[in-house]
């Protein structure tokens, strides 16, 4: 590709490639760039080169992969079962979780000295790794190796089947037995470089006073996640009970 010079690539990057999703890479370039955030872009002709567009892609690619995996998984469930749980697997918050465990943040290339914090850079190179391999390697090939290698090895499917997740109609349920106003506000909109996809950043207002916020890509679920953090606030501070398993 000759986007922009990279140094030789480490063991430890060929040892991922190998022990976590089990091919060596051919076009290692293309890896480098779904690897590098936009603080420590690249310069092809004028554009800065850094994983956002292969994030783009990526993110179509799982979402896709992740659907027709649950659909046979679960033959007899309903629409929204299958979306709820499709959300779940591909929320900033898991994939950030997945790409933390499998070791891919330490091949990530960022600003690390910077002041700001990237909090969704695991789950966006995670979703530009995704966007690589499809280049490479195709859909069929991409739909393997995630649901033989990530999915049905890292990923704890029927866990996520059973755990809560509409935190949003619960705090507002308990608000409503509360007598307490529960609302929800858009603090700023973030836009990732030119091009990029747009984040939001919503936080969660209990009678007019601020509680906690997130940011994720769509309103609907930087709602959902500031929802579950101000839920679980309130179940530590004890002004929610703990359910009893």
């Amino acid at each position: 590709m000759g986007l922009f010079r990279r140094k030789k690539e480490s063991k430890e990057f060929y040892d991922f490639f190998k022990n976590v999703l089990g091919f060596s890479p051919r076009h290692t370039e293309l890896y480098h760039v779904a690897l590098t955030h936009r603080s420590l872009s690249g310069n092809h002709n004028g554009h800065r080169i850094n994983n956002e567009r292969l994030e783009y892609l990526g993110d179509a690619i799982l979402g896709a992969v992740v659907a027709d995996y649950l659909y046979k998984k679960y033959p007899f469930q309903g629409e929204g079962f299958l979306t709820e749980l499709r959300s779940k697997i591909v929320s900033r918050a898991n994939l950030n979780r997945l790409a933390k465990h499998i070791g891919l943040l330490e091949l990530i290339d960022y600003q690390r000295n910077t002041p700001s914090t990237f909090k969704s850079i695991g789950g966006d190179a995670f979703e530009a790794l995704v966007g690589a391999i499809y280049l490479e390697k195709g859909y069929r090939r991409t739909r393997k190796i995630l649901v033989d290698r990530v999915l049905r090895t890292y990923v704890d499917v029927e866990n996520l089947a059973s755990a809560d997740w509409n935190f949003k109609s619960k705090l507002i349920d308990w608000g409503q037995k509360s007598h307490r106003k529960v609302s929800f506000e858009i603090v700023r909109t973030l836009n990732q470089g030119r091009g990029g996809r747009r984040q939001y950043e919503s936080r969660v207002l209990i009678d007019g006073t601020p509680q906690q916020s997130a940011i994720e890509f769509s309103i609907k679920a930087s709602e959902q996640l500031a929802a579950e953090k101000t839920y679980k606030d309130l179940q530590n501070k004890g002004i929610i009970a703990t359910s009893k398993a």
